[in-house]
This record gives structure tokens, C-alpha cells and sequence, in this order.
């Protein structure tokens, strides 16, 4: 389901940052690296924010690999910082891993190992994961990764908990995170434990993304719910709504078409979507006039009725509110030369 975008203002105001015992947040560069989770780190971490005053993190990059390392995208990355970095980090970030098939160096594990043992957090976005628990930080611990790796996970390292629906987890001193995006939601969350509330909000802001997203990776997986015999229900309901999302439907009208009772309904399309019916009715609406008015020449009110909004009313009301735009605007970004089609 699509994230809606909203527009926001930035605040430039000086923060209350707290002073940490080691500000020193260290991200290991690797040859093969994963390009996108190393911009999370840097973006979130190394930026400078001079409205965080002095007691923000400081930022530096470990490179594990001699030389100049390759990184995905065909770009290359020469680092100051080797790896004696990682001894001096308060808090170390694995960017994802160049294969969860391939071997993790034994001076990465005794590294990383070794700088916990003193007291430093060690953060994992994505496959990163995996260098966790190779180095024996995940035993008897909670733990998350991307959804295509949670049963690999599993297997390889069954005294492991890993929770496979989740964005991230926080286990003190070590905590992981599901797919490379939630990478973001994990660093705001370590910002928000170390500075507070209004700090972390003050960061999101300038990222422009929600400090905090409800739900978990299982509204992201391909397969509409997490087994056969729900899918069997579920899975066809979503087809049809897709396919009649200008009806109305009522949640006893959806129950019934599940043959479940409101209550299990209710209960079992959140497990599966990570979202009310409600809500999700209302994403594929928004979604289908989005289509509509990027695509079409229907007027606004033909484009209500097609995506179920029933006016043109209810219609400009819940895309102002969701997507802080008319529909004559968006319309007009996505084809500029068209006519007035009434809206």
C-alpha cells in the first residue's frame, strides 16, 4: 500500500539534544556495498544539522575491504576510516551485506564483537542482519529482516526469535530492521530514544517522512496474508473490492463475502494488510483517482463515481486531507496540456 505524501513546513528552531557518553556513530562500508542503507546512516546521522547544536552525533565511515570498494549502482567508495573505526564507535550501523550467501570476514565479526563487549550499539538495516548474528549478538534475542529472508534467518540460526511482521527491534544494545526503507523508521527510532520525542520529529521533518509508521512489513509482502487458508477468504475479497471500488461496502457486507463473523473479519484482514478495511477501502480510492485524473479526461464528478467516492465533495475532502492538493492541481502536474475537465 502506498505511503500518502503530505506537505510540511521545516522547522529551523534549536533543538534540546542530549549529551551521549559516545556520539560516534560508525557505518561499515563494504565491497559490494548496498548503496541505499548507507544513505539512510549518512543521511540521518552524518548530515550536518547545526539546529541540533553541539552535542549532535558525530559520523564516520568504516571501510572493511583495502582500496577502493565497489558499491551497487557501478559507483565506487574510497573511505577515510578503516577498520580500527569501529573500536572507537558508540554505535555501529550494518548497511545491509553483499550476499546473504556470502562469507562475513572474521575480522568484521572479532571487530564488531569486540567494540559491543565496550559498550557500543550495533544496528542492522536489512540483510545486515545476518552479520549480527554470525557474530553471536542474536542468541536468545528477538530479531527482524526483510521479509524474503525471515524463514532463512530461521533456519540458519534457530536460537533466534524472529519476528517476521515488524519494521524493527529494539533490543538495547542491538537492534535490526526490516527492508532497506525500514532502515529510516529504526534510525528515527534510535534518535527518539536518545534525544526525545521532538527531536526525532524535527529530523523526520527534513527527511520529509512520518516519524512513526503504524503497522508492520506484513502490509508490504506480495501475498495478500500470511497463509492458505486465510488467503482462501481474504485474498479474493481484495480482488473483488479492486475490482468494484466504485460500490459501496459495508465491513458486514465484507464479513459476509469472507464467510467470517465482523469480529474475526476485522481481526484477520488487519493480520493480512496491516490496516483497518476502512483505511485500506480508502488507499485504493485515492489510489484509482490518482490513476484517473493522471490518465483520463473525466470530469471530477465522473471520477468521484468511478473510484467510489460517490461526489465530488467527499471527493476534493479526502484528497485535500491525504494528499494536501486538489485535484485540479494534481491533475495539472501530471498533464500539463490538458483542458479544464471541470475540476
Amino acid at each position: 500500500m502506498a505511503v500518502l505524501p503530505y506537505i510540511i513546513k521545516i522547522m529551523t528552531k534549536s533543538a534540546s539534544v542530549q549529551q551521549l557518553s559516545n556520539p560516534l556513530v560508525v557505518a561499515i562500508a563494504y565491497d559490494g556495498l548496498c548503496t541505499f542503507e548507507l544513505g539512510v546512516a549518512v543521511e540521518v546521522f552524518g548530515l550536518p544539522r547545526p539546529e541540533m547544536g553541539e552535542n549532535w552525533y558525530q559520523f564516520e565511515v568504516a571501510g572493511i575491504d583495502a582500496g577502493e570498494m565497489q558499491a551497487i549502482g557501478g559507483m565506487r567508495v574510497v573511505v577515510d576510516g578503516g577498520m580500527e573505526t569501529i573500536e572507537r564507535a558508540g554505535t555501529i550501523i550494518i548497511p545491509g551485506w553483499r550476499g546473504v550467501d556470502t562469507p562475513i570476514p572474521a575480522s568484521l565479526i572479532k571487530a564488531i564483537r569486540e567494540s559491543h563487549a565496550n559498550g557500543a550499539r550495533v544496528v542492522s538495516i536489512c540483510s545486515g542482519v545476518f552479520v549480527l548474528a554470525e557474530a553471536g549478538l542474536l542468541a536468545g534475542r528477538r530479531a527482524t529482516t526483510h521479509w524474503q529472508y525471515t524463514d532463512m534467518l530461521s533456519q540458519r540460526y534457530p536460537d533466534i526469535i524472529v519476528e517476521p511482521d515488524v519494521l524493527y527491534v529494539d533490543e538495547g544494545d542491538v537492534m535490526t530492521s526490516a527492508g532497506s526503507a525500514a532502515g529510516i523508521d529504526l534510525c528515527l527510532h534510535l534518535i527518539r530514544r536518545d534525544h526525545g520525542m521532538e527531536v526525532a520529529n524535527m529530523v523526520a521533518r527534513r527527511l520529509v517522512v512520518p516519524p512513526h509508521r503504524d503497522g508492520g512489513q506484513a502490509q508490504f509482502v506480495e501475498r495478500s496474508v500470511p497463509s492458505l487458508h486465510e488467503s482462501s477468504r481474504i485474498g479474493p475479497l481484495l480482488d473483488y473490492l479492486r475490482e468494484n471500488i466504485d460500490k459501496n461496502f459495508s465491513v458486514a457486507i465484507m464479513a459476509d463475502f469472507s464467510g467470517m463473523s465482523t469480529r474475526t473479519f476485522l481481526r484477520r484482514f488487519e493480520a493480512a494488510t496491516g490496516t483497518t478495511p476502512t483505511k485500506w477501502l480508502l488507499a485504493e480510492r485515492l489510489e484509482k483517482t490518482r490513476h484517473l485524473l493522471e490518465t483520463s479526461a473525466m470530469t471530477i464528478e465522473e471520477v468521484a463515481m468511478a473510484s467510489g467516492f460517490g461526489s465530488a465533495a467527499t471527493l476534493r475532502h479526502h484528497f485535500r486531507r491525504h494528499l494536501s492538493t486538489t485535484p485540479k492541481a494534481y491533475r495539472e502536474k501530471f498533464q500539463p496540456t490538458s483542458k479544464n475537465h471541470n475540476l
